[in-house]
């Protein structure tokens, strides 16, 4: 009988769908050390958002066949090293969507009514009905920014109380959105329009600190913001003073840049900020549902059935990753950099495949070119999700295959356009088994893809890589590799510098204002580098 590790609180009714066929230990209160100690022994595990399941653990698990997160995040979970171990992933990506949004609804009503507070002011004997003057929701214009499952049901509930209500999401169009009966809007318009503001995204390199203090400048005086998604899209600091000076009405945090938040400056608010701890999926209903649906497909899959989500990779055939070989790798990462170098909305996307490689099978191509583009702009996307991700936000995607190649025996190109511009990546996979990028828009290069990568598209004249260099150096980012392309002396060219650290907006910002450069874009495949050294 296969043994499974619960490393984690799940509500009764999962372990007993779980005893019913496997042997089952129950060890919630599991520690890092502990876990490497024991996992040997199991042949899955399942957790929620508490332990870390890394590399090591992973390595460690010899018998391990599955790891089931009970919950949709699995930021927690190294999907590379379990990808590579044929260690299956599993979560429950539904199963909480109806408690976020009623909290996010719940939090966004405390604030309008100060009802935490009045709460408090009545429990300590007090009738101070002056004092606790709130606003209606009733025909306000609500901000939802992120339109995935929780987003989506909370706008929708918003607009049952009679707000009006836009959205903004990188990844669905205007006509999208209006077929939702909902209007999308360009961020800038949320700052703008918006009496309240939600957010549900998840956090990404773009994401961070997305609230800030330039932001908070923009936005509609006495505006209420709320965040039930990811700690760390807010700065917290930056609010707190936008919050005292009276620009922001108030704002209510389920999430936190460090949890719990001692510290923060938001604590010192008092009644301007309702503040919960991180209960967005703390329902009965919730616990029960991902207990319940992450112990099914855990058994099932444990006695020989299907796991109805699947996070990674082995759900396609071994014999056809087999005859891809590194083009899956290459796939992604030139997917990744396509999308990195191409703002604004993705409305189309063609995956081409050339010489050898067009006799294959090359739908994991695609989903793996898929994956990488939507690695910076969507929550939790997968080898099994990418393709569904794209249909769902209106996206056409177009596969090609030509057996002629230009220049080497198999190529593949992944093209990316979106409302702003269009942007193409060509690479190969050399006989040492080495993926490179051999072609940047129209620009020959060679560049072996890696974690940070800074791109510019300049005029090709004397002292622009001395510029780029200085700029990172005052940064005290280093340099790994650099590579060139160019159509003609002193002509338009694209540099791209391989880098040791990541970088921030504001040093894109500097380097989009030197002269002779068009612009200035970073990429990082860190999603595809989980767990590795900068080295």
């Amino acid at each position: 009988m296969a043994k499974i590790l619960v490393a984690d609180e799940i509500s009764q009714e999962g372990l007993d769908i779980l005893s019913s066929s496997v042997e089952v230990s129950y060890q919630p209160a599991v520690t890092a050390d502990e876990l490497l100690e024991v996992i040997p022994q199991f042949d899955a595990l399942l957790v929620r958002s508490r332990t870390r399941v890394t590399a090591q653990v992973i390595a460690a698990g010899k018998r391990l066949k599955v790891v089931g997160r009970a919950g949709v995040g699995v930021d927690n979970i190294d999907l590379n090293a379990a990808t590579e171990a044929g260690v299956l992933v599993i979560n429950s990506p539904e199963g909480n969507t109806a408690s976020a949004a009623e909290h996010t609804l719940a939090l966004m009503l405390s604030l309008a009514r100060m009802v935490p507070t009045a709460d408090q002011s009545v429990k300590l004997g007090k009738w101070e009905r002056s004092r606790f003057i709130g606003s209606e929701l009733f025909n306000k214009t609500l901000g939802v920014i992120g339109l995935g499952k929780i987003g989506s049901r909370v706008a929708q509930a918003a607009r049952a109380l009679g707000m009006k209500v836009i959205v903004y999401d990188p990844l669905v169009s205007a006509e999208r959105a209006a077929q939702l009966n909902m209007q999308g809007v360009p961020l800038e318009e949320i700052w703008r329009r918006a009496d309240f503001i939600t957010i549900h995204t998840p956090k990404t390199r773009e994401t961070t600190n997305l609230v800030n203090a330039s932001v908070l400048s923009q936005v509609k005086a006495g505006v209420r913001i709320v965040n039930t998604s990811r700690g760390g899209i807010i700065d917290e600091a930056a609010l707190c003073r936008a919050i005292k000076d009276g620009r922001v009405a108030g704002a209510a945090l389920d999430v936190y840049e460090n949890e719990p938040p001692a510290g923060s400056p938001l604590l010192e608010l008092a009644d301007r900020v309702v503040l919960t701890p991180h209960l967005g999926a703390s329902t009965i209903e919730a616990q029960f549902n991902v207990a319940i649906d992450l112990a099914e497909q855990l058994r099932d899959y444990l006695t020989g059935g299907m796991a109805r989500s699947p996070v990674n990779l082995p759900f396609m055939r071994p014999e056809i990753l087999q005859a891809l070989g590194r083009y899956l790798w290459l796939a992604e990462a030139i997917g990744a950099t396509a999308g990195g170098l191409a703002p604004g909305t993705v409305r189309e996307v063609e995956i081409i495949s050339c010489g050898a490689l067009a006799t294959k099978d090359t739908t994991p191509l695609t989903v793996a070119a898929l994956r990488g583009i939507f690695s910076g702009r969507v929550e939790g996307v997968t080898y099994v999700n990418a393709q569904l991700v794209a249909r769902n936000h209106g996206i056409q995607v177009r596969e090609s295959k030509f057996e002629e190649s230009a220049q080497f025996r198999d190529e593949i190109s992944v093209s990316v356009a979106t409302d702003r511009e269009t942007s193409t990546i060509t690479g190969t996979v050399l006989p040492h088994d080495e993926p490179i990028i051999t072609r940047i828009n129209d620009y020959p290069i060679n560049l072996t893809p890696a974690r940070y990568m800074l791109f510019t598209s300049h005029r090709d004249q004397p002292g622009m890589v001395a510029k780029v260099a200085g700029a990172l150096g005052n940064y005290d980012i280093n340099i790994s590799t650099m590579s060139v392309g160019r159509r003609g002396v002193r002509q338009d060219a694209v540099m791209v510098m391989t880098l040791d650290d990541p970088i921030p907006q504001a040093l894109l910002s500097e380097l989009s204002q030197v002269g002779g450069i068009h612009t200035a874009r970073y990429v990082s495949l860190d999603h595809m580098f989980w767990g590795q050294s900068n080295g």
